[in-house]
């Protein structure tokens, strides 16, 4: 499904603000995989986002997604590919249009202004009462009203509307109180098992790495050095993956914000 080869990337090569944010980074994906990826501030997470996004080139190596090469794929053209929520619940939805706007728009139909017909919005409606937020109720609301939460659930469930070839979550749920975390998290793993769509996560909770999906990634210093998955993981605790990491980092994790989580 994702087949990531021996990629690289430095901004402004040559000059004092040099910086290497990807190092020789290689990842396969097999259809389905749900993998959690952890690491400490600098460490490359969304800077892999941003190269399988297409927010840059990469200076060397190949990005595969499905069969294609996208990797000097324009970001608007792969973008139907891909889906993508980032830690601030504001980005994804259009706050102006209503919720159902929003949801015609992610499937295609249209969103502002578009004929929306019945049999839409009775799709949208069964979609909507599966998050359990009551939205199904309030789908002429603008969407800038809703809480925290509720928009990322919906954006959860626009990126999922025409399930995609592969779904980033970039801590999508950081934000959130640990209520609504937890609540944006089962909607999460709901979605991404209905639909078998091979998701990365990125998340600085250990504990949850371990938990969701099948396989655990950490990185360091624009490259993975940590890669557990099948009965490995399932035996792992926190502790594990802090020593396995200072194997395979040279280094402890200094983390504060993950060692606390």
């Amino acid at each position: 499904m994702l087949n990531i080869s021996h990629i690289s990337k430095t901004f402004n090569p040559g000059t004092v603000n040099e910086k290497t944010v990807i190092r020789d980074l290689s990842l396969h994906l097999a259809p389905g995989d749900f993998v959690t990826i952890i690491g400490s501030n600098g460490a490359g997470k969304s800077t892999l986002f941003n190269a399988i996004s297409g927010d840059f080139v990469p200076d060397s190596g190949s990005i595969v997604i499905n069969g294609h090469d996208i990797t000097f794929m324009p970001a608007f053209k792969r973008a139907k590919h891909l889906g993508r929520l980032f830690q601030d619940p504001m980005r994804g939805s259009a706050p102006h249009m209503t919720i159902e706007e929003n949801l015609a728009m992610a499937a295609g139909r249209g969103g502002w202004l578009s004929h929306i017909s019945k049999a839409d919005r009775e799709l949208f409606r069964h979609k909507l009462s599966l998050l359990d937020m009551g939205l199904e109720n309030r789908m002429k609301q603008n969407v800038g009203l809703l809480s925290g939460g509720q928009r990322q659930a919906l954006t959860l469930l626009m990126a999922t509307m025409n399930p995609p070839w592969l779904l980033l979550l970039d801590e999508h749920t950081a934000a959130l109180d640990p209520g609504t975390a937890e609540k944006v998290l089962a909607i999460t793993k709901s979605v991404v098992e209905e639909h078998s769509i091979t998701t990365l996560m990125v998340t600085h909770n250990m504990s949850q790495a371990l938990e969701l999906g099948n396989r655990t990634l950490m990185m360091d210093g624009g490259d993975i050095v940590l890669d557990v998955s099948g009965e490995e993981r399932a035996h792992m605790t926190v502790n594990d993956l802090l020593e396995r990491f200072k194997q395979g980092a040279g280094k402890d994790l200094d983390n504060d914000r993950m060692l606390l989580n």
